[in-house]
């Protein structure tokens, strides 16, 4: 049976979740969400009331079904064939490339970080100790323009730090109908990340 996580996002960069170049994936933060997810299960990030960009408590800033779930070198080997933009380059002019999430590089023991962007040594453990990389081909992501929860779904929202799952069972059906509901085109970027590392509109080059 499918589950429903959800969890606050008070720092939505465009990293975590990374819903660039076709494919929306959450491989760094969130350890315990990556290594219990499963494949068909629903990940919904919603806004904090001391984001960016204001108070967003009770609104949607991304939602994505997992469609694959690899462990982290696997995910290293992936990019490297299929999602080379994931790769960061801290030198690309495409911004999206500066925030790659798949920083670490496992040809080496322990792995090296490619890239300092978005992560330093100081988040390894708590990157690292999610072991799995969660990617999605069926994804909403709405960044700095989050879409509100109806008010019979807003007891799915987590406040505090961790997830919510075990208590959002009874909820999936209306959330799938809800999401589904509102018409819109999947695997798009609605808006841009609400935290901006960089100043570059990513939704102008974002598929």
């Amino acid at each position: 049976m499918s589950q429903l996580y959800s969890y606050c996002l008070p720092y939505d960069d465009g990293a975590a979740p990374n819903p660039y170049w076709g494919v929306c994936t959450l491989v760094i933060c969130k350890p315990a969400i990556r290594r219990t997810a499963e494949i068909g299960d629903w990940i919904v990030g919603t806004g904090s009331t001391r984001s960016r960009i204001g108070n967003v408590s009770g609104m949607v800033v991304y939602a994505m079904r997992v469609t694959q779930k690899m462990k982290m070198r696997d995910y290293d080997l992936h990019t490297q064939e299929h999602l080379k933009g994931k790769i960061p380059d801290p030198t690309s002019s495409d911004v999206r490339r500066r925030l790659g999430d798949s920083i670490y590089d496992f040809r080496y023991d322990p792995p090296r970080l490619r890239s300092r962007e978005v992560h330093s040594e100081g988040n390894r453990e708590d990157d690292l100790s999610g072991y799995y990389a969660l990617l999605s081909e069926r994804f909403y992501y709405f960044g700095d323009h989050p879409v509100r929860l109806p008010e019979d779904l807003q007891k799915i929202v987590q406040q505090r730090q961790g997830h919510r799952k075990q208590k959002n069972t009874p909820f999936l059906p209306r959330f799938e109908e809800w999401l589904l509901g509102l018409n819109l085109e999947p695997n798009k970027l609605y808006g841009n990340p609400q935290m901006k590392l960089f100043s570059t509109c990513l939704t102008c080059k974002a598929p």
